[in-house]
């Protein structure tokens, strides 16, 4: 059987190393699509080298632009591959424009597409990647949950075949590679912290890189008395540039992070500041705090166990959520056992071309 995956980012990359070593397992012929979403080498070719993921076959380089610019220029290259390799099924992953693309270009065609991470719901359709997942879950094959959370979204909108727990890939990967970050990392050397006595950000997503959402989080980063240690994305970068928004000093604005250091900054924080929510299970599992730089998450579960709290861009919900962080009140097993790309992988070798 063949497989096509298509991937574009930094959580796509970390999810598909555990799942594609687990389709290699049982003899399936994987065909990786890199949409180029994530475009900037620190964002993306450091994945492939520290993950070990193969070379791409396809590299598609869409480059950034609004979201369905970027969309469109995926979608001539992923059309071609697709016609190409005549898949038994493309994979995509989470709620990404390289989702989305290669769910569209996938139903078109007549392949079918398993979907990783279906079901997962903000509930706030001002948000892109919300009607992300809408959109691809209503045309996939396989809808492969992290949780009975997901499962009920789904049943919500009428969604009830094809659909599966199996956990999240991401903490396959976590629970694999994130023990050796420590030690094969000088993360927090070179960014001159010790453990426990910094906050770490992230920051990426189109609303909190406006003018005015970037200038209010800028005024609550800039109000704390705590270093802080911030892996910028490109997008943010040239954002502050542009709007001329200056960081404190204890700001340590630093390039993006690699695997391996994002998971030795990320375990050793005292706190984390994301708009990410793949950054938002992470801090999870490495039990820091998380204060989530939105108002809706899809991960409620991290809220619902008091280690993840909603601020939006609100300078002083921010600085209240920091000031409190701290573990919840207990820390249960989210999101599966470590074996999703197991699960997934067997499910997958099920489908055929229809």
């Amino acid at each position: 059987m063949r497989v096509l995956s298509v991937v574009g980012n930094r959580p796509q990359f970390i999810k598909s190393g555990p799942l594609s070593a687990a389709l290699a397992a049982r003899a399936v012929d994987e065909v990786v699509v890199h949409t180029g979403q994530h475009y900037d080498p620190e964002l993306s070719q450091v994945f492939f080298d520290e993950l070990g993921l193969g070379e791409p076959a396809y590299r598609l380089e869409a480059g950034s632009g609004s979201h369905a610019e970027q969309t469109a220029r995926m979608l001539p290259g992923l059309e071609g591959a697709l016609l190409a390799e005549e898949p038994g099924c493309v994979l995509v992953y989470g709620d990404t424009n390289s989702t989305l693309a290669g769910a569209l270009v996938a139903v078109k065609l007549g392949v079918p597409i398993a979907h990783v991470e279906a079901g997962l719901r903000s509930f706030d359709r001002t948000m892109p990647e919300e009607w992300n997942r809408i959109l691809v879950d209503r045309v996939s094959t396989l809808l492969l949950c992290p949780t009975e959370v997901a499962v009920r979204n789904l049943a919500a909108e009428g969604i009830t075949e094809g659909v599966h727990v199996v956990g999240d890939v991401m903490l396959d990967a976590n629970v694999r590679l994130a023990t050796h970050a420590r030690e094969r990392s000088a993360a927090l050397e070179r960014a001159g912290v010790e453990p426990g006595r910094y906050l770490l950000l992230t920051l990426h997503r189109e609303a909190n890189v406006r003018p005015d959402a970037l200038a209010r989080i800028a005024r609550a980063l800039n109000a704390l008395a705590e270093p802080v240690v911030f892996p910028a994305h490109p997008r943010t970068a040239a954002a502050l540039a542009y709007g001329g928004i200056e960081l404190g000093p204890h700001v340590r604005v630093l390039p993006p992070a690699g695997y391996l250091d994002f998971a030795a900054l990320a375990s050793q924080a005292r706190a984390v500041l994301t708009d990410s929510g793949g950054v938002q299970k992470e801090a999870y599992w490495y039990g820091v705090p998380c204060v989530t730089l939105r108002t809706s998450t899809e991960w409620v579960e991290t809220v619902e166990t008091g280690w993840n709290r909603l601020t939006g861009d609100d300078p002083a919900r921010i600085a209240e959520a920091v000031a409190q962080a701290g573990p919840g009140e207990s820390h249960p097993p989210l999101y599966g056992d470590g074996h999703a790309s197991d699960r997934i992988a067997d499910l997958l070798c099920t489908m055929t071309r229809q």
